[in-house]
């Protein structure tokens, strides 16, 4: 049954230690109870976006997906299916610094699991952040969110109310607005993973400025750095 199923996908397992991981998160929609499957436009939506941060990382670094159970946010199903990927990430490899890469429902679900002590940053990609959702557990934790100014599904103006209460909470928290991006990263793909490349190696590191990176990886045609 598909509630009895890994919540963790491992796409890389380095061959000795485990120094940190990258787990990316896919989209979906608001409601639905139907299987997710692999196949889907959002998690294939994804593999670009795993190839990108897993670029610049170290071989001793851990690459994985979350596998929901459902295709829609419901009760924050993606979310639980987050920790638990997280609880298995920890039972395989120890006590890991580990970077979550979420787009739209994902990020959601990314932001919502950086409750979890794995969690040392989090990559929320065109995230659907809306106002009733808590940030207040995110002491700590290093944020950067990638919104296109032109994204017609979430709101930009949610992102950045999300990141101002995530820095009044004690986040390390940024936004880039990337000129003309939507809500795919379709336009402009090559600079949503340049950053996300850039971004991702330098959150794998302690003390790194990954806003003023992801600022400097989107500017080819202009960012707003917040």
């Amino acid at each position: 049954m598909q509630r009895s199923e890994s919540a963790l996908i491992v796409r890389h397992a380095p061959p000795e230690a485990v120094a940190g991981a990258i787990v990316t998160l896919h989209g979906g929609s608001e409601l639905s109870r139907r299987t997710a499957r692999p196949w889907q436009l959002a998690a294939l939506r994804m593999h670009p976006v795993l190839r990108a941060a897993a670029a610049s990382a170290p071989p001793d670094v851990l690459l994985g997906q979350v596998r929901y159970r459902h295709r829609g946010w419901n009760d924050a199903d993606p979310a639980q299916d987050a920790l638990r990927a997280l609880d298995e990430l920890q039972r395989l490899a120890g006590a890991v610094p580990t970077v979550l890469v979420g787009h739209s429902m994902g990020a959601r679900a990314a932001l919502r699991a950086a409750s979890h002590p794995l969690v040392s940053g989090v990559l929320a990609l065109a995230p659907w952040c809306p106002p009733e959702d808590s940030a207040r557990h995110l002491d700590g934790v290093r944020l950067l969110v990638l919104h296109g100014d032109h994204d017609h599904v979430t709101p930009p103006a949610e992102s950045a109310d999300y990141v101002r209460r995530a820095r009044e909470a004690g986040a390390r928290a940024g936004l880039v607005l990337v000129r003309g991006g939507d809500h795919g990263m379709l336009r402009r793909s090559g600079d949503w993973h340049r950053a996300t490349t850039e971004i991702v190696a330098r959150m794998l590191k302690p003390d790194r400025d990954t806003e003023g990176l992801a600022a400097r990886a989107c500017a080819a045609d202009g960012a707003v750095h917040l």
